[in-house]
């Protein structure tokens, strides 16, 4: 039974869970981030923010102290001259738990734990809070919001002298008019060549041959 005993035990007698958180925060200071079960990081996180807060005054004795719960020269090393010089001006809250959902074997909650100062997608620049001003009836209000507006100096904008304005004035170009060339119409001439006529050859019929006989007594003559 457990009444009123708010240390979770994780299920580890006092020096094994001392070596587990001891070892974790070793990791957390050298990687910044690591995946865990809820409850274990929930653990670790009361167990490194105080050795945080003693990272701030870099004294023998905060050193000595530290190392009695971390057990490694690097981490001491790391945590007093580089995270600290980080986290001087936060308060507290050092560490963020994210949940990444339930373990497959055992459906056990995981999450992971890291340092806020080293995450850059998170880090924003926080822009200057505005002074905001109060208004309180009391005192007759009346009096109060005439006071405060005799205080105020009024700041006259100057005035804006009215510009002149150009009027555009159009210059219509002449137009010239340039002449036209009339073309001649082209008179198509339909050429014939007259082909020769063909002269007609009379026929001339040939005529028989008249064969006379001439006698010897004509010859003679």
């Amino acid at each position: 039974m457990r009444h009123n005993n708010k240390i979770n035990h994780l299920g580890r007698t006092y020096a094994h869970r001392d070596a587990m958180l001891s070892n974790m925060a070793v990791s957390l200071i050298q990687h910044k981030r690591i995946f865990t079960t809820l409850a274990k990081a929930k653990e670790l996180r009361k167990y490194i923010e105080p050795l945080i807060t003693k990272s701030k005054t870099d004294t023998t004795h905060s050193r000595r102290i530290v190392f009695k719960n971390l057990s490694s020269k690097f981490a001491v090393k790391e945590l007093f001259q580089e995270i600290s010089q980080k986290i001087g001006d936060r308060p507290g809250g050092y560490t963020r738990i994210i949940k990444t959902g339930n373990r497959l074997g055992d459906n056990a909650s995981t999450c992971f734990i890291e340092l806020v100062d080293y995450n850059e997608l998170m880090l924003k620049d926080k822009a200057p809070a505005k002074a905001k001003t109060r208004r309180s009836r009391r005192g007759g209000g009346k009096d109060a919001a005439a006071t405060a507006t005799a205080e105020v100096p009024e700041t006259v904008a100057p005035k804006k002298e009215p510009k002149a304005k150009v009027e555009k004035i159009k210059v219509e170009e002449p137009v010239v008019e340039t002449p036209v060339e009339e073309v001649p119409a082209v008179e198509e001439v339909l050429v014939v060549e007259e082909v020769p006529a063909v002269e007609e050859v009379p026929v001339v019929e040939e005529t028989p041959a008249v064969i006379t006989e001439v006698s010897d007594t004509e010859e003679k003559k």
